[in-house]
């Protein structure tokens, strides 16, 4: 069985990983950041630092080809977005040596870039939150002038965003405030657009996950996003199995639009004033929430590989409903700090603990990620903790 490489380890890295080390496939891990947990999973067989992929791009690469005269021919998956766009920019020299899970840099920049991905959404008829691209302080201006507050500024390519400022995006009440973080954004060269708020809770938003080939859903899964963390602008801590059909729809129509293939997750926003799902973002690289759709029944990470290594297409999108997905220490931890913002009762907040759920990190039988990921958070809280190094490692297997 051909070995897969599993690029970043983290939350949407450890899901591949035991999604395809359960099916018995050799699994390398490529990790960049040694606060990844999914690395010292019991599925890997072999773990090995490589350079960060957005400061050190090219010799990221080139150890990737490097690594061909041991790993040449396997299934090469990046999991998040910093591996995504190194991988995406150089597809054509990688698959020279390996098979390539992600799209050509062309139809990636789409959705990595926000802008294209707003532009193609208002472009065919897919609903989305009124959206502009400033490019100075006086578009800033003339946009406060139709824009009713709060709002959102919300950065084109969020990863680099997080990178800059630990947030994926900023709620802004003001047009002075809406000028300030526009001018922080742009100091460090970083494009950011200016946007509607949905308003309403958690629930209302909506995951997509799905597998296209030729144009073609192949395989879909929905789940309603529960609790997010930090809550209404964070990413899911708690989500729920569901069928959601209102979203297949749009959802087809914007991958079709954009020739996009293999995995994807689109996230959508019921807006409470006119009661349709906006498009709030897609990304073309495994979800977060990954185990969820495991458990479920739909193993996205071994239908790739299925289908990529052995040429079989999925075809069934049959999967459990009303199954929780739980991000254990992020749970915890917004709860706990916004316990007097949210409005959960206690019923609430057990609910997903009492009924059929899944952890995204704790697991029984791979108990050492979710080891890890605790310490890295205690040294976090005593303020021990040093950001690391972005060198090479190579780490045995214990």
């Amino acid at each position: 069985m051909k070995p897969a490489i599993v690029l970043s380890t983290h939350t949407m890295g450890l899901g591949v990983i035991r999604g395809l080390g359960a099916m018995g496939v050799p699994i390398v891990a490529f990790y960049y950041d040694s606060r990844d947990m999914g690395y010292i999973s019991r599925y890997v067989e072999e773990a090995i630092r490589v350079p960060h992929p957005e400061d050190s791009e090219d010799q990221f690469v080139d150890l990737l080809v490097e690594s061909a005269a041991r790993f040449g021919g396997s299934l090469l998956i990046p999991t998040d977005d910093p591996t995504l766009v190194a991988v995406s920019r150089h597809k054509s020299r990688l698959e020279n040596h390996y098979i390539v899970a992600c799209t050509e840099w062309e139809i990636t920049k789409q959705f990595i870039e926000k802008k294209h991905t707003y532009a193609l959404a208002d472009a065919i008829g897919v609903p989305a939150p009124k959206t502009m691209v400033p490019q100075s302080a006086d578009d800033v201006e003339r946009y406060a002038q139709t824009i009713e507050y709060p709002c959102l500024v919300k950065p084109s390519q969020s990863h680099l965003y997080y990178e800059h400022f630990g947030e994926k995006m900023v709620r802004v009440d003001s047009f002075d405030q809406m000028l300030s973080v526009y001018q922080q954004a742009e100091e460090v060269g970083l494009e950011v657009m200016l946007q509607e708020l949905i308003p309403g809770e958690d629930s209302l938003g909506v995951s997509y996950h799905s597998y296209s080939w030729d144009g073609m859903v192949l395989v879909e899964f929905t789940a309603q996003q529960i609790r997010n963390g930090p809550p209404e602008f964070g990413s899911p801590r708690v989500m729920l199995s569901k069928q959601i059909p209102e979203v297949l729809e749009p959802g087809r129509k914007i991958l079709e639009a954009m020739g996009f293939y293999g995995f994807s997750c689109i996230e959508f926003k019921l807006d409470p004033r006119d009661g349709i799902h906006k498009l709030m973002e897609l990304n073309g690289r495994h979800s977060r929430a990954e185990i969820l759709d495991i458990r479920c029944g739909i193993n996205f990470p071994w239908l790739q590989y299925q289908h990529l290594v052995n040429g079989e297409l999925p075809n069934d999108s049959d999967f459990e409903t009303d199954v929780y997905w739980i991000s254990l220490d992020r749970d915890l931890g917004y709860s706990f700090k916004y316990r007097r913002q949210e409005s959960y009762s206690l019923s609430d907040y057990l609910r997903p603990y009492l009924k059929p759920h899944i952890f995204a990190t704790l697991d029984f039988k791979d108990p050492k990620p979710f080891v890890k990921r605790f310490t890295n958070l205690t040294k976090k809280g005593l303020g021990s903790y040093q950001k690391p190094k972005k060198s090479q490692e190579r780490v045995a297997k214990t």
